[in-house]
């Protein structure tokens, strides 16, 4: 599992704690005799695409997506060629609505995360076809620190969080220098209870322009 050189040197001595040694004895395990998404190399694809000091905005998920050819690393993202999932159908419904962009027919968000983007799940791997599977194992502690780290960072980052799962992050940062934007999750069972008409994409990109940045593109290029 690589990992990039800015987030390795902050995450070090989470790498050293006994529960993160546990969760590698058991992903030894699982992946010597199970099928697990992501494969190994694509497990910290978020962090290895956006550096420590250039992430701007940061979108939690859940856990990987458990499907053949799906998870890469990214929350809500898709790999080219998988057809589009039902919650990332939804965002893309909400950018449509929002923003005014066409629907795109791939799920691959690789360009959010070249801007800046992290998407962050707060399980980063899944036994096959069993959604939770790696809950409860120590991703949760990991990721955790992740969100402390950006949360003590003084340059404001954006928390977009949909649903429970990804609200529960919310009291681990710091409100005085950061954003949050919540909203129900985009999942088929509770989009229409407040995720359609969100309109965090134009809300997140009129904070960055507050802050004297560049807003992100939202729309995904074919």
């Amino acid at each position: 599992m690589k990992i990039a050189k800015s987030w390795y040197e902050r995450l070090k001595p989470e790498f050293e704690k006994p529960y993160y040694k546990e969760l590698q004895e058991f992903l030894k395990d699982e992946y010597a005799h199970y099928t697990i998404y992501p494969e190994a190399d694509n497990v910290f694809n978020a962090l290895n695409l956006v550096p420590f000091d250039k992430v701007r905005v940061v979108i939690i998920g859940q856990d990987p997506y458990h499907g053949p050819k799906q998870a890469h690393g990214l929350c809500f993202s898709v790999q080219k060629g998988v057809d589009v999932p039902p919650s990332l159908q939804n965002i893309y419904k909400e950018i449509q609505n929002d923003l005014g962009y066409p629907i795109p027919k791939t799920g691959e968000l690789t360009h959010w995360a070249k801007q800046g983007v992290l998407l962050l799940n707060s399980v980063l791997t899944v036994r096959a076809g069993q959604a939770n599977s790696h809950k409860g194992k120590g991703w949760e502690e990991f990721t955790g620190a992740i969100i402390k780290m950006l949360s003590d960072r003084p340059e404001p980052v954006i928390f977009i969080l949909w649903g429970n799962n990804a609200k529960a992050v919310a009291s681990a940062v710091d409100t005085s220098k950061h954003f949050i934007l919540t909203a129900p999750h985009p999942s088929p069972l509770s989009a229409y209870a407040g995720f359609f008409g969100c309109k965090h994409f134009s809300k997140c990109n009129e904070f960055l322009k507050s802050l004297g940045t560049e807003p992100i593109d939202w729309h995904i290029p074919e």
